[in-house]
């Protein structure tokens, strides 16, 4: 019985064991055969080659140096390396001029370096799945309390997800000519909008000139009281995001694939109390109204007919509660491979969960971690990430209830790690519970007096919120002013002049 049967018939794994790794070493050494010749055709694998792709660790040396002499503006050929080899005393170890002039010899055509790169590059990409397959297979078989097999599954998908994105590459140095070029597509962007929006739109016309849109990698923190709106003003931002890429779909000359997506993620509210309430806003039927059945049928026939209008925005809400950063971080991952991810919204952090095994040795810790892995995700998928924040009770005990960047709860590094940091206030929602009352005035005209300046302030106040910007790593802070509408629970730009 040769080995191959006697493996597989006592375990399929050990069987596996016994194949060697996928390699092309005739491709490794044809290509660098086709460098030391000729040292354009580097730039036919400069743009995916690393030396950790090559099976060899004699070529992944003389790669390396092939690369380091190349982008120093040095020719790298058998002579200079030769002499750079001794210098560095490994000669010997790569084989010596033996195995530079055998590497020449081994070089097939120049014009054939990309293939060979990419036959290297696909055999490194088989090791890895190797390897994540072998890590998958034991961490299965132990039994582990703290790690289950839905864990597991998160931990094989998130290994999974790294390599076919990122090609197993940790991400180096940028040279300050490709930042330099991205901010001036950046500008571009920005310029060639009429609206002047670099990033993602927020569909507020003055958010979106105070902050150019929502930018990619930025984690802003939006924050209030309960009561302020918080949840209404995200909801009207991850839908007018969503409504701007379908726009942006529509435009595309293959408008069958969409341009992104959003992903709300509620932890506080269902996915169908979200709908209700965008289809109140939409519809400018009140969800009040809605859930106790008080609509006519002409009201009934409009939320129908938005219901159907709104069905096509790429809008997805998750609404699982206390859902933890790794279980979050892996489903906006399958969402981003599988129809494109623009945008996250979390409502709200305080709800949420670090990742799976990780436990905190105080509440603050738990919120450091949480909002640092918010901002990870951000960068990683290179999209904005917004995330709701409840303000500490200290707010309530002031003359002046505005938030300040000190009443973010429970961790001062939501300030720390956020871009941005966003209060949304309503003075209308103080100013009604300091109504004057008749029992607390000696006299009727004291009391006449100050009802008449009571529902002057209301009148002033009135339909108004302040969306107060206090932190902004891309410009100035600022105040601007939104009409709210209560029964719709509607932000929408406020139209009168006003100043900030």
């Amino acid at each position: 019985m040769n080995i191959k049967e006697s493996s597989s018939e006592h375990s399929p794994l050990l069987g596996l064991s016994q194949r060697l790794p996928p390699s092309n070493i005739q491709a490794e050494q044809s290509l660098l055969g086709a460098l030391m010749t000729n040292n354009k055709a580097y730039d036919k694998v400069s743009d995916f080659l690393l030396g950790e792709h090559f099976a060899d660790p004699v070529n992944k040396i003389i790669y390396e140096a092939i690369v380091k002499r190349i982008d120093a503006g040095q020719i790298a050929d058998a002579v200079t390396l030769k002499a750079e080899f001794e210098h560095s005393g490994v000669l010997d170890e790569v084989g010596g001029i033996t195995y530079l002039a055998h590497l020449l010899q081994s070089m097939v055509g120049i014009i054939n370096a990309r293939d060979y790169g990419k036959a290297i590059h696909d055999s490194w990409v088989r090791r890895q799945l190797i390897d994540i397959g072998e890590d998958i297979v034991n961490g299965a078989f132990q039994s582990n309390t703290t790690s289950t097999g839905t864990d597991q599954i998160t931990i094989g998908e998130e290994k999974l997800f790294q390599l076919a994105t990122h090609k197993g590459q940790e991400n180096g140095f940028v040279p300050f000519e490709n930042a330099l070029a991205e901010a001036i597509n950046i500008a571009n962007r920005a310029f060639m909008n009429s609206s002047g929006v670099a990033g993602l739109t927020t569909g507020l016309r003055d958010l979106d000139k105070r902050t150019g849109g929502l930018h990619s990698s930025d984690l802003v923190i939006l924050a209030g009281r309960p009561a302020m709106g918080k949840t209404a003003l995200a909801t009207k931002i991850a839908f007018n995001a969503a409504r701007s890429i379908l726009r942006a779909t529509d435009e595309q000359v293959d408008n069958t694939k969409l341009a992104g997506t959003v992903a709300f993620f509620s932890l506080e509210m269902s996915a169908e109390q979200l709908a209700t309430r965008l289809l109140s806003e939409e519809s400018r039927v009140s969800s009040e109204r809605i859930r106790r059945g008080e609509i006519g049928q002409k009201d009934f026939d409009r939320f129908v007919q938005v219901s159907r209008e709104l069905s096509k925005i790429p809008l997805y809400i998750d609404d699982t509660p206390a859902i933890s950063l790794s279980v979050m971080r892996t489903r906006c991952r399958r969402l981003l491979r599988t129809k494109g991810l623009k945008l996250v919204v979390v409502d709200y952090l305080q709800l949420m969960r670090p990742s799976l095994g990780s436990r905190p040795e105080s509440r603050v810790l738990e919120i450091s971690q949480i909002t640092q892995g918010l901002k990870a995700l951000a960068k990683e998928f290179e999209i904005p990430v917004i995330a709701l924040s409840q303000l500490s009770r200290q707010v309530e005990s002031r003359e002046d209830k505005r938030p300040q960047l000190a009443d973010l709860r429970e961790s001062g590094s939501i300030e720390q790690d956020a871009d941005s940091v966003m209060f949304v206030y309503r003075d209308e929602y103080y100013l009604q519970q300091r109504m004057p009352k008749p029992i607390a005035f000696d006299g009727e005209d004291k009391y006449r007096i100050a009802l008449e300046k009571w529902q002057s302030d209301m009148n002033r106040v009135h339909n108004k919120a302040e969306l107060i910007l206090e932190k902004q790593r891309h410009g100035p802070t600022c105040k601007i002013d939104l009409f709210f509408e209560g029964e719709f629970t509607r932000f929408s730009d406020l139209d009168n002049v006003h100043d900030y």
